[in-house]
Order: structure tokens, then C-alpha cells, then sequence
């Protein structure tokens, strides 16, 4: 059985992971309104893991006889500049993610929940990916310009990538 204080950082993650899809969602509208498709697949792929992961915490929740406490999601940014700062935003929110979860397996550790430690490890890790991704896409930007054959290019490569 969950602490209820580890109960509650939990359902706060919860919220954070779809406060997270919910910034992913309207990042992707911009860049349909930018006609950058590419980009806008990119963050629709990423919203659908943030969703992903607000359910694995969910279910985890579940199954240490615990309770999801959902909370209001505030509304995100609806305008952004450019691909590169849009990027840096991602850096910025995923390194918040990974600071909120390394927060949690610290409360784990404190409170010698076996349990958790293992199951937060996969988020750790997952947070090493995501942050990468990020710094690996901004270190494309700023290395191909913001020029529209550049973008362009960007914009394809982007468009590759598929759901989990």
C-alpha cells in the first residue's frame, strides 16, 4: 500500500504528465498553423506518451491500493516563435518532468517504498531520453539555420517519427 504522502506526490505527477500532453497538444497546433506538419507529428507523438505516461503512474496507483485524486489542467501557451525556441521550451518543461520525478524517488528512498523505487526507475531513464531528444533536435536547429529549405528538411525528418 501507497503512503499518502507518496499517494499525493503521485496524483501530482499524474497531473504534471497531463499538463505535459496538454502543452505537446497545443505546441502541435502551432506548428499546423505554421504548416510545419513534421513538427506538429512530432509533438502529437509526444503528447500521446505523456498520456502514456500519466496512465502507467495511474494504474500504479491502482495497484498499491491507492486513489487518483485528478486536479484541473491549466490551460498552456497557444503562441510560440520559432521551431528552435518552441525546442527549448520542450528542453526546459522535460527537465522540469525529470526534476519532479527524481523528487518522487527520493521520497521513495525516504520512506523505504521498495516498490516505487523500481517502478520510478523506468521514468528515470525515460527522463535521460526525453531530455536527449530535445537537446539533440535544438543542436539540429541551431546548426541548419532557419532557412525554409532548412525547415523544410527539418520538417520531413520530423514527420517520421512514429507512436510508440
Amino acid at each position: 500500500m501507497l503512503s499518502k504522502s507518496l499517494q499525493d506526490a503521485i496524483n501530482e505527477q499524474i497531473n504534471l504528465e497531463l499538463s505535459s500532453a496538454y502543452v505537446y497538444l497545443s505546441m502541435s497546433a502551432h506548428f499546423e498553423g505554421e504548416n510545419l506538419g513534421g513538427f506538429a507529428n512530432w509533438m502529437r507523438v509526444q503528447y500521446h506518451e505523456e498520456t502514456g505516461h500519466a496512465m502507467k503512474f495511474f494504474k500504479y496507483v491502482y495497484d498499491r491500493s491507492g486513489k487518483v485524486h485528478l486536479k484541473a489542467i491549466s490551460q498552456p501557451a497557444t503562441k510560440f516563435k520559432t521551431p528552435l525556441d518552441v525546442f527549448n521550451l520542450v528542453l526546459e518543461h522535460e527537465q522540469k518532468v525529470t526534476a519532479s520525478i527524481n523528487k518522487l524517488y527520493e521520497l521513495a528512498v525516504k520512506e523505504k517504498d521498495y516498490a516505487s523505487q523500481t517502478f520510478l526507475q523506468w521514468f528515470i531513464n525515460e527522463q535521460v531520453e526525453e531530455e536527449k531528444n530535445a537537446t539533440d533536435i535544438i543542436n539540429m536547429l541551431e546548426m541548419i539555420g532557419a532557412t525554409p529549405i532548412s525547415l523544410m528538411m527539418a520538417d520531413r525528418q520530423l514527420g517520421e517519427r512514429k507512436t510508440g
